[in-house]
């Protein structure tokens, strides 16, 4: 062997462990990654959730309670009475969610704003034995003074308030946390060449398999809770699951809008049915959510393919402006369906053949007309099955329409 190239001896235990070490940190590293973008998106949804289907929920509540109370108040039977008053009572606990939800947004602008105050003084405790003793040895190893670098004493300093509020509340549990995590933290680490170094290695290791343990737990509670079991339905696109969604809870309140009517006596309304819906086209609070389309309610409506609308037949879009400038019938009339009860007179006297995105807007107007004795016809599929059709379109900008 040459004596310019030496061959340094590596023991094989801790090269294994080097190696293992290295393997856990970068699993723990990417699952924590994984973990916080998980509570991120799930916090988002969570938010976005109960701004837009918030009042649907709402509304669905109050219409279960009326629907009781009208049942009720027609039988007289103490069993529907107490559901009435059940009903009734859910509504009226429902937590304002909207003050809720704003004292969280609060709350995060002002943790980004300022500094979060000190916890609360803890209760009078008396540490024992054991939590003085990790005590004691977490300050003579990681006190400030015995660093010179300015950063390593502010790193220091942080560490020792996180050990003076777990001795505070007498917690020898998490003050063993504390030290395992100071000990095997890479900034301890003892040079490769020093004899601690396997010591440190097999600490570190087992350190780094509880963090990965814990960090896995948290992700199994975070998929299990009501929003992040909702989100796992569409992790790539929450915003059609909230569509979608917000598709059922419209089909949900049509119906009891119908059976509430019916129950009550109202002019022009028919037994309750799994096709009926509310013709009273309430706007939405939050976006065109509540309008979006489930064509799949209204089979027992007038209803034709768009192949098969005349060319000259009189056309209602009933979408909403954006929808209807990206791309219409030219010659159609528009009036979006928030309006068409209170611009009914606008409606020319002739079969007039009924237009939204998909056909469900436009079938909650067709029942309408029909029950207000005009002749109206549901186009299925809505611009879509219009464009599908090959059937002539224009935007209102001069550009290439498209159903939007």
């Amino acid at each position: 062997m040459s004596a310019e190239s030496p061959v340094r001896w590596t023991d094989p235990e801790q090269q294994e462990l080097e190696e293992r070490v290295a393997a856990a940190e970068l699993a723990w590293l990417s699952m924590d990654v994984d973990v916080q973008t998980l509570r991120v998106e799930i916090d988002n949804f969570a938010l976005i959730h109960h701004q837009l289907l918030g009042p649907l929920y709402a509304r669905l509540d109050e219409l279960d309670a009326l629907v009781a109370e009208a049942v009720a108040a027609r039988t007289g039977r103490p069993e529907d009475v107490r559901r009435a008053a059940e009903a009734r009572q859910q509504v009226e606990e429902l937590p304002d969610l909207d003050a809720l939800f704003d004292s969280v947004r609060e709350k995060a602008g002002e943790e980004h704003s300022e500094a979060a105050p000190p916890p609360a003084a803890p209760a009078r405790v008396k540490p024992g034995k054991e939590a003085q003793r990790i005590y004691r040895e977490l300050v003579r190893r990681a006190h400030p003074d015995l660093s010179t670098d300015p950063a390593e004493q502010q790193r220091r300093a942080a560490f020792l308030v996180r050990v003076n509020e777990a001795y505070a509340y007498g917690d020898a549990a998490a003050l063993e946390g504390l030290a395992a995590e100071w000990s095997t933290a890479p900034e301890a680490a003892p040079a490769l060449d020093s004899p601690d170094r396997l010591g440190w290695l097999r600490r570190r290791l087992d350190w780094l398999t509880a963090k990965i343990a814990e960090t896995a737990t948290e992700q199994v509670r975070l998929e299990q809770t009501p929003m992040g079991q909702l989100l796992a339905l569409a992790p790539q696109d929450p915003d059609g699951l909230l569509e979608q969604l917000a598709e059922e809870l419209l089909a949900k309140a049509a119906v009891q809008q119908a059976e509430l009517e019916r129950l009550l006596g109202a002019p022009g309304t028919v037994p309750v049915g799994e096709n009926e819906t509310d013709p009273t086209f309430p706007r939405a609070s939050a976006g065109r959510y509540p309008h979006q389309e489930s064509h799949t309610m209204f089979a027992q409506i007038p209803t034709t393919d768009a192949a098969s609308v005349p060319a000259d037949a009189a056309l209602l879009d009933v979408r909403e402006q954006d929808e209807w400038d990206a791309g219409h019938v030219e010659g159609a009339l528009h009036i979006p369906i928030g309006e068409v009860i209170a611009r009914i007179g606008e409606l020319p006297d002739a079969k007039l053949y009924v237009l939204c995105r998909v056909g469900g807007r436009s079938a909650q107007v067709v029942q309408y007309l029909v029950q207000q004795g005009l002749d109206a016809v549901n186009v299925d599929g809505g611009m879509y099955a219009w464009d599908g059709a090959g059937r002539p379109m224009v935007s209102s900008g001069g550009q290439a329409a498209f159903v939007l």
